[in-house]
């Protein structure tokens, strides 16, 4: 249920004012995480034109729906892709925007369906595909990945200090019978974390396999950079993540767009003669009010970095 103005049954956008006021001088804007449309249809109601990207078949057909007005006056656009390889979307060849915006994570739609098999609740198939046409389920994943790259995923992506135990007792527990459902996963974690582990520890690991199942951190940081170069001089780009290694991706990634020098920290004279490509706006992410949490607490682990591309704007 829509618990904001651009809310609805499909996702309830976090931080809109926000990443309005940072994509206010942005005529042409790509969202490319479109989803339900509520970042595209508060940046239309501010007078940009839109251009939405989406992988899912499904959330696409949804947001044109609930946009088709702003579509039919030739303001809003919705292309099928993946923003992690928007190089290989042949209706964006060669174009450029003022500003973009991605928006990380799973829509609430997507984990309130149990069919799409990312949630936590009894009984929920292991799936966690952002597109279905991927072969790799979560359940295949847990199911044959090595002990190492498990203990990886665990620590990495879901900052979890027992991470190597969790790791050896999934692969145990799959020697006698294969992963299938969500209940195989919270039998795993209990069995290391304790009886009294619950919502918060199955949120924070069941997300790091969704991670892992879609290769997000890695898709990550190649979109980021394919989407800097799509941005025009004095573009501004937009990223609100929800989880600690994306975050750190995406801060990493700002802060060295926007150093100039690469030479050696003792090195007397820059000798690189490195330019830097913009200016990080944020030097700290902007998080979500008091307010807007307790409207809608999904927002609680969002953070909005903002990063601007050298060169005057057009």
């Amino acid at each position: 249920m829509a618990t904001s103005a651009f809310g609805s049954a499909w996702h309830d956008p976090v931080l809109v004012h926000a990443v309005c006021a940072a994509l206010a001088s942005s005529g042409t804007v790509l969202d490319g995480t479109l989803g339900g449309g509520g970042h595209s249809a508060a940046l239309l109601a501010a007078g940009h034109r839109v251009i939405g990207l989406d992988r899912d078949p499904t959330a696409l057909a949804e947001a044109r729906a609930r946009l088709a007005p702003a579509e039919r006056a030739g303001r809003f656009e919705a292309v099928l892709g993946n923003h992690d390889t928007i190089d290989e979307v042949a209706a964006l060849a060669d174009r450029r925007f003022d500003g973009i915006l991605l928006d990380l994570g799973v829509s609430s739609k997507q984990i309130d369906d149990d069919a799409r098999g990312f949630s936590f609740r009894p009984g929920v198939v292991l799936d966690m595909r952002m597109d279905t046409a991927q072969v790799m389920t979560a359940a295949d994943y847990l199911n044959t990945v090595e002990a190492e790259s498990l203990t990886a995923v665990f620590r990495e992506a879901g900052d979890e200090p027992k991470a190597r135990r969790l790791a050896q007792e999934i692969v145990r527990r799959r020697a006698r019978a294969p992963f299938a459902v969500s209940d195989d996963l919270v039998g795993a974690i209990r069995a290391v974390l304790g009886p009294r582990s619950g919502p918060s520890e199955f949120a924070r690991l069941f997300q790091a396999v969704r991670i892992a199942v879609n290769d997000e951190l890695d898709g990550l940081r190649h979109a980021l950079v394919s989407l800097r170069d799509r941005l025009v001089p004095g573009g501004i780009f937009a990223v609100i993540s929800y989880h600690s290694g994306e975050d750190r991706v995406v801060k990493h990634a700002f802060r060295a767009w926007s150093t100039a020098c690469t030479c050696p920290p003792r090195q007397p004279r820059c000798r690189c003669g490195g330019v830097a490509l913009g200016t990080a706006v944020t030097r700290k992410a902007i998080l979500a009010t008091g307010e807007e949490i307790a409207r809608n607490p999904r927002a609680r682990s969002a953070k909005l970095r903002i990063w601007r591309r050298a060169g005057e704007a057009h």
